[in-house]
């Protein structure tokens, strides 16, 4: 141990002398202000891999919206306060302090000193303001920019000094000090010149050379394979430490292999191919249990998260003539009372029981049991009923052919698809459920696999899909993590994105979500996103069908391994994590 932490030292130390004098004095003397982390004193070496479903979009944490993409980013950037994941409380990250002004109005933060990116260029207040600037401006259409929107106004930064910047709300902001958690710190001298340029978008994609990224995260971009995995490797200026000093993280590879689906992601987890999995499926989880006499690995079930899976009625505007057989269909869509007997013919119950094998529960709308803050208990459990479904579409015009076929007020056959990623299995399932269950209203509906970026892309950019089974989940507790979902003009309002004519409810929607983020109480807070979640279980924009509990594995020689409810659920204290013994993980590596 103290030759390697020798060792490493060295590095730093030979790391740290390679800017140029044209650096001020302050940032080439300053010492580090580190993070020092309480946990078991970890080993270095090895590499960690870990398998996901699908490749990364980008790198770009500006844009990225996507799991995989996030997932990767996450692990090479850094935030201001951060959420802890055990807790849900805030606590200190880049920024060693803060304050608030008693209105919630403002807030004061103190940036750490001498901290590096990965490439080994000072932080300091010009990369606070430069990223807020692009994750603010409208032209960059960051999904982020709207939790940075309060009263109407965009979030004011300002740079104090070197070290201090102030934000200011135009209104009382509930959870100011958590929107900063999950919104990366990015370097202006990497970045600025392409942000000037109108071309920020295209940065940071796969194809990026390494040495052209870098971040505040404890790993930094090594090697991309394209269909095959992505390479993280340790970023030597890295600011946290252990509670004994030695600087994190211990690993010095983290590897995300990109495995088609669940049935392949468990073999390489039984097959010690991969050393952790996440986002298990309940089918996998049982059959994993039944071979817990291994020692080689541990499951957890830790309970209900915050992912709410759902049916996905496309409802955006600008099919019209550009989409002629997909618009044709959004009249019945946009009817909320076709929506209505959709959700009423849902057996959910049985999507919980065959889907979720019991590990997990039936939404009637977006926020889980896992949210024990924010939930609407006083919501219905929702239950199936054909023959209030069947009441619903005679009210709306419908009618059934003789043959049992579903047809509209004009005599069309009521049919269409619903596009599923085809690498996730339970989605799939959900997908198979669902239309068997529609089938008994007479609708005529077909499950079309899809490769998962190509489904992203029709979901978010073209457009060009009828229904689709998707899935978010919420960064944090907090209404405020929903805010570009439920806003019309959030970046993620999937089902009518760049909304032009809001139905009133949707206006009231905005209103509420507005309001709940400039409301300080709790107990005010918790009555307006109540009245969000009962207009989302009533008009039914998303269909919210289930949620999973979150199961992963891990094997047993991984030090200080701490599942979360909030993403990464599995990855989101990596900087610590460490290789108990250095056999059989260091020799396959």
């Amino acid at each position: 141990m103290k030759s390697r932490h020798l060792q490493l030292a060295v590095a730093l130390l030979v790391a740290c002398s390679a800017p140029i004098l044209a650096q001020s004095a302050r940032t080439q003397h300053s010492k580090p202000e580190v993070l020092k982390l309480s946990g078991e004193i970890g080993q270095y070496g090895g590499r960690l891999v870990v398998s996901q479903r699908g490749e990364p979009k980008t790198l770009n944490p500006v844009t990225a919206i996507d799991s995989p993409s996030r997932e990767v980013i996450g692990r090479m950037t850094a935030d201001l306060i951060h959420i802890n994941r055990q807790s849900h409380r805030t606590e200190a990250s880049l920024a060693k302090s803060w304050t608030a002004s008693p209105d919630g109005r403002r807030y004061t933060v103190q940036l750490r000193r001498g901290l590096k990116f990965s490439d080994g260029h000072p932080f300091d207040a010009d990369d606070v303001v430069f990223s807020f600037q692009m994750y603010l401006d409208e032209k960059v259409h960051s999904p982020q920019r709207d939790l940075l929107v309060v009263g109407g106004k965009p979030l004011s930064v300002k740079k104090l000094d070197d070290y201090t910047v102030a934000f200011e709300f135009a209104a009382p902001y509930a959870a100011g000090d958590r929107l900063f958690d999950g919104l990366a710190m990015l370097p202006r001298h990497l970045l600025e010149a392409a942000y000037k340029s109108g071309t920020l978008a295209q940065q940071w994609t796969l194809a990026t050379a390494p040495e052209k990224i870098a971040g505040l995260g404890p790993f930094r971009l090594k090697q991309y394979s394209p269909g095959q995995r992505i390479t993280l490797e340790r970023n030597p200026f890295y600011w946290k430490t252990d509670s004994a000093d030695h600087p994190l993280p211990y690993l010095d590879e983290l590897t995300f292999v990109f495995v088609p689906n669940d049935d392949a992601q468990v073999l390489k987890f039984e097959a010690g191919e991969t050393d952790l999995i996440s986002r298990l499926s309940a089918e996998s989880f049982a059959a994993l249990s039944k071979k817990q006499d291994n020692p080689e690995f541990k499951l957890y079930d830790i309970g209900p998260g915050l992912e709410y899976n759902f049916l996905l009625l496309n409802q955006n505007e600008d099919t019209a003539g550009r989409l002629p057989q997909i618009a044709r269909k959004q009249a019945w869509f946009r009817n909320d009372t076709f929506r209505q007997a959709i959700s009423a013919a849902v057996d959910r119950a049985s999507v919980v029981r065959l889907v979720y094998q019991g590990r997990g529960q039936a939404l009637a709308a977006h926020v889980t049991e896992g949210n024990k803050l924010w939930i609407n208990t006083g919501l219905p459990k929702p239950a199936v009923s054909i023959d209030r479904a069947r009441q619903l579409l005679r009210s709306a015009g419908f009618s059934w052919r003789p043959d049992g076929s579903l047809v509209d007020g004009t005599g069309e056959k009521v049919e269409f698809t619903i596009a599923v990623a085809s690498n996730n299995g339970p989605r799939k399932q959900m997908a198979t459920l669902i239309q068997q269950d529609l089938k008994a209203l007479g609708m005529s509906v077909e499950v079309v696999p899809l490769e998962f970026r190509s489904l992203v892309d029709r979901v978010t950019q073209s457009h060009d899909y009828e229904a689709a089974i998707m899935g978010l989940g919420s960064g944090d507790v907090d209404p405020t993590s929903e805010m570009n979902i439920w806003m019309t003009t959030g970046s993620t309002h999937l089902w009518n994105l760049g909304e032009k004519k809001p139905a009133p409810w949707e206006v009231e929607v905005d209103r509420l979500m507005q309001q709940q983020l400039t409301t300080v109480d709790y107990k005010k807070r918790k009555q307006l996103y109540d009245r969000v979640q009962q207009y989302v279980a009533e008009e039914l924009p998303i269909i919210c069908i289930a949620s999973p509990n979150i199961l992963v594995g891990a094997k047993n020689s991984i030090g200080n391994f701490r599942p979360s409810i909030l993403n990464s659920y599995a990855l989101s204290n990596v900087e610590q994590l460490f290789w108990r013994s250095t056999g059989g993980e260091r020799a396959r590596n």
